[in-house]
């Protein structure tokens, strides 16, 4: 999964991704750093104390720092190319929002609107766009198909000139696939960081609290001291723990987001063991045993027979595949099964 992260000049996010991505920073060809992060997961740990594979592999999220969203820039298209395609495929971004006086007073309300009305303007321009071709070439030669999108696109552009984006327009599941190519910026999943003054890292919780209160729908809020964040990032994990305990700093902001993207995209990890690897899978919650199977190679969402399947819970407390056949618990799926957080699959496939 890929997040950029994303905020008003000097709002602070290049340290806040510094905070995340720690030492693992790279190139992303586009010239701005991005980092893999590796998600902790304490069922991979005890799977691999069993099975001593030569690789253990975790689910990791992609995070790459953007520039600077300056007001206009994406209305008038002046945003470089590189960067707004980078977050239009995004599955989600992270927005970094200034709590902390640099000569210019906070504002974290009034920069989160100036962020979503860039981007409705930006949606508003794409669509425009879009449907000026298409009633031009209904006009001259009505199709179904093309009507049909016009009207979902007309939907679409009314209501974002009501000044609302396009997370908050219900759509069916059929029209939501529809418009998924047009990668639109008011639509895309939404974190918020709040970044404060270290002075008011102890007022960290009711900040992100206010700020909840004051956006609609449910935007998630955190709220964290990026300069602290980053040198604890940069820190050896064990003078870590000092650190944290000095500023009362219950868990990393590396930690908050991972949990948050995962809540946010509605992920869940499903697990393979053997003793090659043990490795964690995130897949978003809902898909089947055989969308599932194709994140690991599509070629076995092709040519998918069946999927062996046992709960890790299940798993770990008859001790392993033996007591689970044994129980009846370690079963046969078919490929419409909805695969759950910490099943562990073995794939049947053909050739």
């Amino acid at each position: 999964m890929f997040i950029s992260i994303i905020g008003t000049p000097l709002s602070g996010k290049t340290t806040l991704f510094k905070a995340l991505a720690g030492a693992k920073v790279n190139g992303n060809g586009n010239g701005h750093p991005s980092a893999r992060i590796e998600v902790p997961d304490e069922r991979v740990d005890a799977l691999a104390k069993l099975f001593n594979p030569r690789k253990t592999t975790y689910s990791r999220l992609d995070v790459t720092d953007t520039v600077a969203i300056r007001e206009g820039e994406l209305k008038n298209e002046t945003l470089d190319a590189k960067s707004l395609l980078q977050i239009r495929q995004s599955d989600a971004v992270l927005l970094v929002l200034r709590h902390f006086d640099n000569g210019h007073a906070a504002d974290p309300a009034g920069d989160y609107r100036r962020i979503q009305e860039e981007f409705i303007l930006a949606d508003m321009v794409q669509t425009e766009g879009r449907l000026e071709r298409l009633r031009k070439q209904n006009a001259l030669k009505p199709q179904p198909a093309l009507q049909q999108e016009q009207a979902l696109l007309e939907r679409c552009l009314a209501h974002l000139e009501s000044g609302a984006p396009l997370a908050t327009l219900e759509l069916s599941c059929e029209d939501d696939k529809k418009i998924r190519g047009f990668l639109y910026l008011s639509r895309k999943p939404m974190m918020i960081v709040v970044n404060c003054a270290e002075e008011k890292i102890a007022e960290a919780g009711s900040i992100a609290a206010q700020l909840r209160g004051k956006l609609p729908g449910h935007i998630p809020v955190v709220a964290a001291c990026g300069q602290l964040e980053a040198e604890l990032a940069a820190m050896a994990p064990g003078e870590q723990g000092a650190f944290m305990a000095e500023y009362g700093i219950a868990e990393s902001l590396r930690g908050r987001i991972i949990r948050l993207a995962y809540e946010t995209l509605g992920l869940i990890s499903f697990l393979t063991v053997g003793e090659d690897e043990c490795r964690a899978w995130p897949i978003r919650r809902g898909m089947s045993a055989q969308e599932a199977a194709g994140t690991i190679h599509t070629d076995l969402a092709r040519t998918f027979i069946r999927a062996e399947t046992v709960s890790y819970e299940d798993f770990m407390r008859l001790g392993g595949f033996a007591g689970c056949k044994k129980a009846g618990v370690w079963r046969l799926e078919g490929k419409g099964y909805i695969v759950q957080d910490g099943d562990i699959l073995s794939i049947r496939a053909g050739s």
